[in-house]
C-alpha cells in the first residue's frame, strides 16, 4: 500500500511503508446520534448523523427555478401521498384484533389491558400489546391504488394559522421562527392545540424535551408538573421519533420505559398506559423464534388442579402508527409479489435464451423470469447484471425501468445502459413524465421521481406505475415508508428486483427493508460474482468480510496519510485535495470528495469545509456564507442529500446546479437545507461515487467507527483513495469487530405467515 504521494513537506507522519491500521486514538463525535442514544437503547447512532442541522429542522420546502415540479417538491409530494395512504389504512382498520390464547404472566396482563381499552375502560396496569397477526392467505390483498399525482407543490399552512401560532410561541418564549413548522405539524387549530397542550411543541423536529418544558412552564404556570399526562405522552412520541432517526420502527417496552425514566417521567408505566389509551402509540406482541416454555397454571390455591401448559415467548413492542401501518402495508405488498406468478410477457423461449447468459447474469434473468420478487446483491461492478436484465426485458417488448436513490446514481446507471449500445434512459424533463413505447429500451429514474410522477412511465388507469419490470438500485437505502409506497404502486403481474450492496450503511429512515428480506429468505437471492477490480476494490472486498488488508497499489490507487491530531488532519486533507491528488493522480479538486464521520469536531465536515473553501474558492460568503462556485450538499428533504454547486444568488434565493438540473432555494431555507459540500459524511455520500475520495479519520472519531461506515466511505472511490489516518488500532478493530448496530423492526414477523412454507 502506498503512502502520501506529496513530496513538498517533510514530516514524521509521512513515513513510507506505514501500515494502514496504525495511528492515534480518541472518541467519536455525533451530536444527533448521541441525543438518540441518550434517549433510546440499542439505536444505530450513525443513521441519524445527517439529520443534524440541515435535515433535523423538518421538510425543506424548495421552489424550482422553472414552473415545473422541483425534485424537492416531488419528494414532498410522495411523502404527502404516503400520509394519505396511512390515513386510508387507519380508516379501514375496524374492530378489535383477535386475541391470542394461553397467555400468562406479563403477556396476559398486557392483553387484559388492551381488552380494557377496547371496551372503553381505562386500564390500570402496564398497557397491552397487539397479538401476533393471524396467518394471511397465500395471495396478499390487492394493493391500494392511488390516482396519478398532480404536478403541484404541496400546500403550505394558511398565513392566518401561522400568525396565530406565532403569537402563542411568543407568549411562551419559544422562537417565533418555528411557527410554520408547528402549523404544518398540528394542522388547523394549531394555536388552540398548543395552548391546551404545550408539549405538542415536541412534534417539531429539533425541539428537545427541556425546551418544551420551558415553553409549557411559561404558558401553564403553576399547572405545569413533571407528572402531567400530556408531558408523558409527548415525550413518548418524541422518543419514538428519535428511535426512528436511529432506524427503529418500534421499541421494546423495557427500552422505552428506561428512556422515559432518563427524561424525568416519574411513572413510565402510567405514561405509556396513557399514550395507548389515547391512541397515540400502538403496542404489539410478537412471538419469538424460541421453544415454548412449560409453565404451571392453577385454578386455586391447591396444586392438585395444576395444569402444565406451554407458553410461547413473546416480544412486547411499542411503536408509532405511522411506521406500524407502513410495515404492514409493505408486508402485504411483498407477500403479493412473492406469492404471485408474473404475467405472461415475453415468451418462455425468449426468457430461456436470455437466461443462458454466463455467470450470475444468467442466474438473475432466470430468477426474474419466474418470480415476482428477486433480491440481487453485489458491488459497483455488479450493476452490469441488472442492466443486462433490463436490456433483455426491453428486447421482449416489456416496459423496463430502473430507479436509483438519487439523481447521480440514476445518471450513472443510465450511462451504463448507453455504453451497451441501448437507448439511454436518463431523466426525463422535469414536469414531463417519460412515457416510452414498449420495447424502446430500458430507462432510469429516481425513486422519488418515479413515485411522484415527475419521472418515469407515469401511471395507468388504475393508478399503478405503467411498467412491467422495475429494478430498484441502492436497495439498502429504502426505508419502510418508501418501500411500502413502491410495492403498493406496482401493477398486477409486475416483476420487482431489489438490488444493492448489503455491506453499506442502511437507510437514513426507519427500517432495514433489504436486510430483513435477505434474512427472511422469502424469495430468490442472486449473489453477483463480479468483484470490484483494482486495489480499491480489493481493499473494500476485504472490509466487507471483516478484514483490513494491506493491498498492492503500484499506481498509488490507495494512499495512507498518518496524522497525529485533528489540526494536522485538516491541513493534510486540504493539501491532498488541492495539490497532491491533482498533481500525482491526475484527478482535479472538483472531482474529489472528502468523507469524515460527523459534522462537528475539529475535523468534522464544518471545519473541513471552512478550510477547503478558503483554499479552493475563497470569498466573502455574501449569501448565507455561500459564493458562486462553492460546492454544496443540498438536502431537499430529511435523509436525502444531492451534491451540487452554487451558481449565483438573487432576491429569489440561492441558485444551485444539482445533478444537471437547476434548483432555487429560498433564502429562509438556505441555512436548513444547504451545506458546503467539499466534505461529506458517509451517509450523505451513499449512492454516489467520485474519481477520488479522501477519507478523514481523526482521533475523536474512533468510537464512532463501524464496519459498514468504513466500507461505505472507502467504496465511494472509483480510481483513488487517500486515508488520513489518526485513529490507531480503532480502524482494524472497527472493521473486524463492530458490525451494524441492530434495528428493531417488525417486517420479518409480518412476513412470516404470508410466505409459503415451501419457500
Amino acid at each position: 500500500m502506498s503512502t502520501d504521494p506529496e513530496t513538498t513537506e517533510t514530516s514524521p507522519s509521512e513515513d513510507t511503508g506505514t501500515d494502514a491500521v496504525e495511528g492515534a486514538e480518541g472518541t467519536g463525535e455525533n451530536a444527533a446520534a448521541e441525543s438518540t442514544a441518550d434517549a433510546v437503547e440499542g439505536g444505530e447512532g450513525t443513521a441519524a448523523e445527517d439529520t443534524e442541522d440541515a435535515e433535523g429542522t423538518g421538510e425543506a420546502k424548495v421552489e424550482a427555478a422553472a414552473p415545473e415540479l422541483s425534485e424537492a417538491a416531488a419528494e414532498l409530494l410522495a411523502q404527502k401521498l404516503e400520509r394519505e395512504r396511512i390515513e386510508r389504512r387507519k380508516a379501514e382498520k375496524a374492530g378489535p384484533i383477535a386475541a391470542g390464547a394461553k397467555l400468562s404472566g406479563t403477556a396476559a396482563e398486557l392483553l387484559a389491558a388492551v381488552r380494557a381499552v377496547e371496551s372503553g375502560e381505562k386500564p390500570v396496569a402496564i398497557p397491552a400489546v397487539k397479538p401476533e397477526p393471524a396467518p394471511r392467505p397465500s395471495a396478499a390483498p390487492e394493493a391500494v391504488r392511488r390516482p396519478q399525482p398532480v404536478a403541484a407543490e404541496p400546500g403550505a399552512p394558511a398565513t392566518e394559522t401561522v400568525e396565530s401560532v406565532r403569537r402563542v410561541l411568543a407568549e411562551g418564549g419559544a422562537p417565533e421562527t418555528l411557527a410554520a413548522q408547528v402549523a404544518a405539524a398540528l394542522g388547523e387549530g394549531a394555536d388552540d392545540q398548543l395552548r391546551e397542550d404545550p408539549w405538542q411543541l415536541l412534534r417539531v423536529a429539533g425541539v428537545r424535551p427541556e425546551q418544551a418544558d420551558g415553553f409549557a412552564r411559561a404558558l401553564l404556570g403553576a399547572e405545569c408538573a413533571p407528572d402531567d399526562e400530556r408531558r408523558g405522552r409527548a415525550v413518548i412520541g418524541w422518543l419514538l421519533e428519535q428511535a426512528a432517526l436511529a432506524g427503529h420502527t418500534a421499541l421494546e417496552a423495557s427500552a422505552l420505559t428506561a428512556a422515559l425514566a432518563k427524561q424525568g417521567v416519574p411513572d413510565p408505566d402510567a405514561a405509556t398506559q396513557s399514550a395507548i389509551t389515547e391512541g397515540e402509540v400502538l403496542l404489539f406482541q410478537d412471538a419469538l423464534d424460541e421453544p415454548a416454555v412449560p409453565v404451571q397454571r392453577t385454578n386455586d390455591e391447591s396444586d392438585e388442579d395444576a395444569e402444565e401448559v406451554e407458553e410461547r415467548p413473546v416480544r412486547v413492542l411499542i411503536g408509532l402508527e405511522r411506521y406500524a401501518l407502513a410495515e404492514e402495508s409493505l408486508a402485504d405488498g411483498l407477500a403479493k409479489l412473492i406469492n404471485s406468478v408474473p404475467k405472461e410477457d415475453g415468451s418462455a423461449a425468449e426468457w430461456e435464451q436470455a437466461g443462458a447468459a454466463k455467470g450470475s447474469t444468467g442466474e438473475l434473468i432466470r430468477a426474474v423470469a419466474g418470480h415476482g420478487l428477486v433480491l440481487h446483491t453485489g458491488g459497483e461492478a455488479s450493476l452490469e447484471e441488472p442492466a443486462a436484465l433490463l436490456r433483455a426485458a426491453a428486447g421482449f417488448g416489456l416496459r423496463a425501468w430502473a430507479a436509483a436513490h438519487g439523481p447521480v446514481g440514476r445518471d450513472r446507471f443510465a450511462a451504463l445502459l448507453a455504453q451497451s449500445g441501448e437507448p439511454e434512459g436518463g431523466a426525463p424533463e422535469r414536469g414531463e413524465p417519460d412515457s416510452p413505447a414498449p420495447g424502446d429500451g430500458p430507462h432510469a429514474a429516481t425513486v422519488a421521481g418515479l413515485l411522484s410522477g415527475v419521472e418515469g412511465p407515469g401511471r395507468d388507469a388504475d393508478g399503478a406505475l405503467d411498467l412491467d419490470v422495475l429494478v430498484v438500485l441502492d436497495a439498502p437505502q429504502l426505508d419502510v415508508e418508501t418501500a411500502a409506497l413502491l410495492t403498493e404502486s406496482l401493477p398486477d403481474g409486475a416483476r420487482l428486483v431489489l438490488a444493492g450492496d448489503p455491506a453499506v450503511l442502511w437507510s437514513a429512515g426507519a427500517g432495514r427493508v433489504f436486510a430483513d428480506l435477505l434474512a427472511s429468505k422469502a424469495c430468490p437471492q442472486v449473489v453477483s460474482r463480479r468483484p470490484d477490480l483494482g486495489p480499491v476494490g480489493e481493499l473494500v472486498s476485504g472490509i466487507g468480510i471483516g478484514e483490513l488488508n494491506q493491498v498492492e497499489a503500484p499506481g498509488k490507487e490507495v494512499v495512507i496519510v498518518p496524522v497525529r491530531d485533528a489540526g494536522e488532519a485538516v491541513h493534510r486533507t486540504v493539501q491532498l485535495v488541492a495539490d497532491s491528488v491533482p498533481r500525482v493522480i491526475g484527478v482535479p479538486a472538483e472531482q474529489t470528495v472528502v468523507i469524515t464521520p460527523g459534522h462537528g469536531g475539529a475535523a468534522g465536515t464544518r471545519a473541513l469545509n471552512v478550510a477547503l473553501k478558503e483554499r479552493l474558492n475563497p470569498g466573502p460568503g455574501r449569501f448565507g456564507g455561500f459564493d458562486p462556485g462553492d460546492r454544496i450538499a443540498y438536502s431537499p428533504t430529511p435523509g436525502r442529500t444531492v451534491p451540487g454547486r452554487v451558481v449565483n444568488a438573487d432576491a429569489e434565493g440561492l441558485h444551485l446546479e444539482c445533478a444537471g438540473g437547476p434548483v432555487v432555494v429560498p433564502k429562509e431555507r438556505v441555512e436548513q437545507s444547504v451545506r458546503h459540500g467539499w466534505a461529506l459524511t458517509a451517509h450523505q455520500a451513499v449512492g454516489v461515487r467520485w474519481p477520488a475520495v479522501v477519507v478523514v479519520l481523526p482521533g475523536d472519531a474512533a468510537q464512532g467507527l463501524s464496519r459498514p461506515w468504513v466500507y461505505t466511505a472507502f467504496s465511494r472511490a472509483d480510481r483513488h483513495l487517500s486515508v488520513v489516518h489518526g485513529v490507531d488500532h480503532a480502524l482494524p478493530r472497527a472493521v473486524a469487530e463492530v458490525p451494524a448496530k441492530p434495528r428493531t423492526t417488525r417486517l420479518p414477523v409480518l412476513l412470516r405467515p404470508q410466505v409459503p412454507a415451501e419457500v
